[in-house]
């Protein structure tokens, strides 16, 4: 099959759920565009913001795009093209979407309240506690693996005498600096707009212009050159400072920002596609084990088996529990009108899904050099490559590679460091929930409470944990991260379930995800528990295979005794 016929195919279907089963949902839910919003009925100046509908798109895709959609269907397609489209469309349009905007419209008529507090009102206060454990302990995971691949992407090479190779590192130093100057674009950006008033749309052009000037001054002028350990460092820094900070400062406009650079980069995508129109050189389906990873492409991680591997190492391009609580944690907090939930949550949705597809035809163009060992089997890498090198064969564009490559490997940067900072500020919110009752804050409260409620300690502890973690490398966590991440995905499910089920809604779209998505996961988990217990009976060396064996073993204890409270409370709603 062509890669154009693939691509045209794929968005067609998503926009055809977008338009028949996102619609149907916004109706039978009962959207309101006259009920006001939490962003207006509390708000506040830090958290509780109207935003404008572009701004808030552009927070909210680039928060839940991540590298998630690049890393999961490349990784995934050990199993052939095919598992990996059905999975994507499927799960995109009828589990993905639907967890989305469920999980806004849920946290919308709870006050702007994260899902635990849903949970508290539908199940009960240990149900919230256990979720708000399990959560937490999802977002430490969603830092240290976003962490990790921000830090690669910057990150030199050394020689033998400890010198910087700045050739060989010269195309992650431009990432870096371009990223430092896009942070301070951002900042300008949301001081004129919020609090100066300027014109959204000339604003928009002017930040437009300040990022080709980044990009160009970024390209040519990089002299910054350190270890992936000290970036790393820096990263938790950055988002320890900006997930403290109010919206406006930077969140707001450095995500509405970077949504452009992702526009970019899947027009890019989208012109390379068309313009090379290349074969699909990857198998459609390789078998139910993977057979690849190990035999063929040079020693990588073997996934094992399609069931349950494929649905928790494509989470973002097709359903991902860290969805739900930035719908739940910041984008309700911000939504300016009920009717925007819909483009804006179940919308971003399946464009993260069209942003996997690109990914999988990346992966097919340049499957061959993988083979043969000349293109790494990295998921940034892969697609870079894969999309510069389309680029480079059309007629006109042939001495585009190096600055198409550095291009892509920015926008994959900055829109995990967008991840990054939303996944520190969801950790600070769900770590002091935990330690307070609905409505309180840490100055209502007195004693150690108020210490481990204070927003900079909550935040720290988030941090230095994750980025402690994230130094282990994301391909070590990269599995964990995946099924923490799915199995959060399916009691969100839950939760949506519930909360529908009392305000009398209909909500039997959700059983069928939200079982299949419990069983996907804890099966994952276990497998995991057991990876881990094998490398320590082998005697791997480090704390590490011991720290992901019992916090595997956590979530999965959390996930049960959470899934056997919800569906009780789903039985006793039927019967009620």
């Amino acid at each position: 099959m062509n890669s154009v016929v693939l691509l045209v195919f794929g968005i067609a279907v998503l926009i055809l759920g977008y338009l028949f089963y996102g619609r149907w949902l916004a109706k039978i839910w009962g959207i309101d565009p006259k009920r006001k919003t939490p962003a207006h009925t509390k708000q506040d100046g830090m958290d509780y913001v109207p935003a404008k509908a572009p701004v808030l798109m552009g927070h909210h895709f680039s928060s839940i795009a991540g590298a998630g959609p690049i890393n999961g269907p490349i990784q995934a397609a050990v199993f052939g093209w095919v598992p990996v489209l059905i999975w994507v469309l499927v799960g995109g349009i009828f589990i993905g979407a639907v967890h989305d905007f469920g999980a806004l419209f849920a946290s919308i008529r709870h006050g702007g309240a994260s899902i635990g507090e849903v949970i508290a009102d539908t199940i009960g206060k240990r149900a919230k506690r256990l979720f708000i454990i399990f959560s937490w302990l999802a977002l430490i995971l969603v830092i240290a693996a976003f962490g990790s691949i921000v830090a690669n992407t910057f990150c030199a090479t050394f020689t033998e005498t400890g010198a910087a190779d700045t050739a060989a590192s010269s195309a992650n130093a431009s990432t870096a600096m371009i990223s430092i100057l896009f942070i301070i674009i951002s900042i300008a950006f949301g001081y004129f707009v919020y609090r100066k008033n300027t014109n959204i749309v000339v604003s928009s052009v002017i930040g437009v212009i300040a990022i080709v000037l980044c990009l160009v001054i970024g390209i040519n002028f990089h002299p910054i050159y350190l270890s992936n350990t000290t970036w790393m460092i820096i990263v938790g820094i950055y988002i320890l400072i900006a997930s403290v900070t109010p919206v406006w400062i930077l969140l707001q406009p450095r995500d509405y920002l970077s949504s452009f650079l992702l526009y970019g980069l899947m027009a890019l995508a989208v012109i390379g596609i068309i313009g090379s129109h290349p074969a699909l050189n990857n198998p459609a389906f390789t078998g139910f084990k993977d057979t690849l990873s190990v035999d063929v492409l040079h020693g990588s991680a073997n996934l094992g088996y399609l069931f349950p591997a494929l649905f928790v190492t494509i989470a973002c391009g097709a359903i991902s529990g860290f969805h739900s609580l930035i719908s739940s944690g910041t984008t309700s907090k911000q939504l300016d009108n009920e009717s925007q939930a819909l483009p804006i949550a179940y919308g971003s949705m399946l464009i993260e899904c069209a942003l996997a597809i690109i990914s999988l035809c990346a992966l097919s163009y340049v499957w061959n050099d993988v083979k043969a060992g000349d293109v790494a089997f990295v998921p940034t890498t892969v697609f870079a490559s894969g999309i510069a090198k389309m680029l480079s064969v059309i007629p006109g564009l042939e001495n585009t590679y190096s600055t198409a490559y550095s291009l892509l490997v920015l926008a994959v940067s900055v829109f995990c460091l967008t991840s990054l900072d939303t996944a520190a500020r969801l950790s600070r919110y769900m770590f002091q929930e935990f330690w307070l009752d609905d409505g309180q804050t840490y100055k209502d409260v007195t004693g150690a409470k108020r210490v481990l409620a204070n927003p900079l300690f909550a935040t720290a502890i988030s941090v230095v944990l994750g980025i402690a973690l994230g130094l282990t490398g994301y391909a070590k966590i990269w599995a964990l991260f995946g099924a923490s991440n799915q199995l959060l995905a399916a009691l969100a499910l839950l939760t949506i379930a519930t909360w529908l089920g009392k305000a009398g809604k209909n909500n039997k779209m959700l059983f069928v995800p939200m079982i299949f998505m419990l069983v996907v996961t804890v099966v994952a988990l276990i497998q995991a528990i057991f990876s881990n217990c094998g490398q320590i009976m082998a005697g791997a060396d480090g704390v590490w295979p011991y720290v992901r064996a019992i916090l595997a073993f956590f979530l999965v204890v959390l996930a049960i005794i959470l899934a056997i409270e919800g569906l009780s409370t789903i039985k006793k709603q039927k019967k009620a």
